[in-house]
């Protein structure tokens, strides 16, 4: 039986790994459960799974819900994140929160040993030298749960890493696909929020809109893989089949395909080095017909150049670039900016940034810090 603690239980990464405990009762339970604001759903989770630890944002919050389940403990804030991932019984911790949140509890829990299934990228992004740094000293297992890294894992297994010509995540191009600029200009949330293909929390899906996701799982894909950003390519593919690809020297490539179901890369995190049987449908490869691949428009959604830009510029600009898109997708889905203010200020906020170099997690949180509240004035 392995212990989980599942940092973002009531998102959507989290109700997902709790929907494959519930279908797999004998392989895994919860053990810690944590959330950030929406109470009611996590009242019911606990009730369900009976947490030993449940951490949320709000102390208030802590103490209401501590008076309803006398048999949890109830810790909130950043503290009670950092003890649900590193000082928990878990065996395991699923890291599937949204945004810059994730970097500290991510932090102390590869300090302590535990086996990470992580679905927050923004860690990696901020973070990354210093987390693959943390992940090589403490041997710890840093699994991906994202679709695109999870096709990229499975596609090494069995392969010698120094045989990599290139890596190709492939993207859906999400609502917009093939809009130009003067079409973008007057797209809105509601329409922003209409994915294609995949079911995703709010933000996500808003980074898919404006193609930010993608560029920030090229930063991802650099540190997991230890791939300079000239051998990572972005190849639009529309049916979301094919979820990424290795080449290799030979010019032989493996792709992993599947139907979009976050389900699968979570089973096999959770599982790994093991498979394990679920409830999803194969590929129809009949009824799918084909599969078709375009280039991505860089000069409508500039988020993709801004992101190998970071990446290629190092220091402190993915930091920078991470906590300027935070901030203004929040704003534009609460109406306060437009869409393409997203790009249009990210540029702005990284051509006027000074870099700095080798930042511990205290330099990290601290330029973090600084963009956000330039940006909230």
């Amino acid at each position: 039986m392995k212990k989980l603690a599942i940092l973002g239980s009531t998102g959507s990464i989290g109700t997902q790994v709790l929907d494959i405990i519930e279908h797999n009762p004998d392989q895994f339970c919860a053990v810690v459960l944590t959330c950030g604001s929406n109470i009611e759903r996590f009242s019911e989770q606990i009730k369900k799974h009976r947490p030993s630890l449940a951490v949320v944002n709000c102390e208030d919050d802590a103490v209401e819900l501590g008076r309803k389940f006398p048999d949890t403990e109830f810790m909130f804030g950043m503290e009670g994140l950092v003890v649900a991932a590193a000082r928990s019984n878990a065996d395991m911790v699923v890291n599937a929160l949204m945004g810059m949140i994730g970097l500290v509890p991510t932090y102390y829990a590869i300090k302590a040993g535990k086996d990470i299934a992580f679905a927050n990228k923004e860690t990696l992004v901020a973070g990354g030298e210093m987390i693959m740094k943390a992940v090589s000293e403490h041997g710890i297992n840093l699994l991906p749960v994202d679709s695109e890294h999870s096709a990229i894992f499975q596609a090494l297994q069995g392969n010698d890493r120094n045989s990599i010509n290139r890596l190709v995540l492939t993207a859906s191009g999400g609502p917009f696909r093939g809009y130009s600029i003067e079409q973008l200009e007057k797209v809105t949330a509601a329409q922003a929020l209409k994915h294609p293909k995949w079911k995703m929390g709010s933000k996500i899906t808003i980074d898919s809109a404006t193609m930010m996701n993608k560029g920030l799982e090229v930063i991802e894909a650099r540190w997991l893989f230890d791939m300079i950003p000239d051998k990572i390519e972005i190849v639009i593919h529309p049916q979301s089949i094919i979820h990424s690809m290795v080449e290799y020297k030979d010019h032989s490539t493996i792709a992993q395909l599947g139907v979009p179901d976050m389900r699968v890369p979570i089973s096999y995190a959770l599982t790994y080095p093991e498979r394990m049987e679920n409830q999803i449908s194969g590929v129809d490869f009949f009824e799918l017909g084909s599969l078709t691949f375009e280039k991505p428009d860089i000069k409508t959604f500039r988020c993709i150049r801004f992101a190998y830009e970071a990446l290629r510029a190092g220091g402190s600009y993915p930091i920078v670039l991470n906590a300027a898109n935070e901030v203004l997708v929040q704003q534009f889905l609460e109406g306060r900016i437009k869409f393409l203010d997203i790009q249009n200020t990210i540029d702005r906020v990284l051509q006027e940034h000074i870099p700095v170099y080798n930042q511990d997690l205290e330099g990290i949180l601290e330029i973090d810090n600084k963009i956000r509240g330039d940006l909230k004035l």
